[in-house]
């Protein structure tokens, strides 16, 4: 990959996608741009959701991206900086057109009506999802997949309870609905709580105590090694359950102060 487009793409996941980005930092410099690679198509396919309100016009998009990783797998991108850097990612690395096109059909939910009935439905969109990202950038790094499995189910509980006032204007349902229904709240009824009404804290309760209990499995796990640089974003796990009472968001500095610490010790 040249470094012109290597650049762009790490300028991309940047803005768009700070704590991975941070975190690539970490890794040997020769994968960093196939890293970039990775986060950036993963923040194309999350963007899709942030952007449409129809599912037929999200499954739209979504095809449009299984086309260009088809492109890409084939040598021939189209003239996109993350579609380049596919074919880059294709040609120098093991991954495979269906290791990515199993993430994108995994995003189908984000612009459908569809709903979790459990934690275990949640947590299996999580492990297609976010999960998916953290196995294919430790396969990038030459290590371990499965010291991803617990971080990844820890840090995108924690993102999804981040950005839960964002879901909840879109009307778009990630909490299961068993959780719910435990609380005697509708998912109608459930959009339109309140900062501090107590059936909305005890759903984050619940949901903070899962991400932390993850991240403790994570945290058992044996040094990750050269994979470490891939599940490093859990470490801020943390950081994001102790804020959420504040409904303030984590400073750039803080976040990199916490990577920084957790790279240092060779753990989360």
């Amino acid at each position: 990959m040249d470094a012109g487009l290597a650049n762009r793409l790490a300028v991309s996941v940047r803005t768009a996608d700070p704590d991975r980005y941070f975190s690539t930092l970490f890794a040997p410099a020769a994968l960093r741009p196939c890293l970039f690679a990775l986060y950036a198509l993963n923040a194309e396919l999350a963007r899709v959701a942030q952007t449409v309100r129809e599912p037929m016009l999200g499954a739209i998009r979504l095809e449009w991206w299984r086309e260009t990783v088809e492109g890409a797998a084939k040598g021939n991108p189209r003239n996109h900086d993350v579609a380049k850097g596919l074919a880059a990612l294709f040609a120098q690395t093991s991954l495979a057109q269906a290791d990515l096109e199993a993430l994108i059909a995994a995003r189908d939910f984000d612009s459908s009506a569809d709903r979790f009935e459990d934690f275990a439905s949640l947590e299996k969109y999580i492990d297609a999802t976010g999960g998916a990202v953290m196995r294919l950038a430790a396969q990038i790094l030459g290590g371990n997949a499965a010291h991803s499995v617990e971080a990844a189910r820890a840090y995108g509980l924690a993102g999804l309870l981040r950005s839960l006032p964002f879901h909840n204007s879109r009307h778009k349902l990630y909490l299961p609905l068993d959780l719910l229904s435990a609380l005697h709240v509708t998912p109608e009824e459930f959009f339109h709580l309140e900062k501090g009404d107590p059936k909305l804290a005890a759903a984050i309760r619940q949901v903070s105590l899962k991400a932390h209990y993850h991240f403790l499995a994570a945290r058992a796990v044996p040094k990750p090694g050269p994979v470490l640089a891939a599940i490093l974003p859990a470490a801020l796990v943390p950081v994001y359950l102790r804020r959420l009472p504040t409904g303030r968001d984590v400073p750039i500095h803080r976040r990199q102060m916490a990577l920084l610490s957790a790279a240092m010790k060779r753990r989360l």
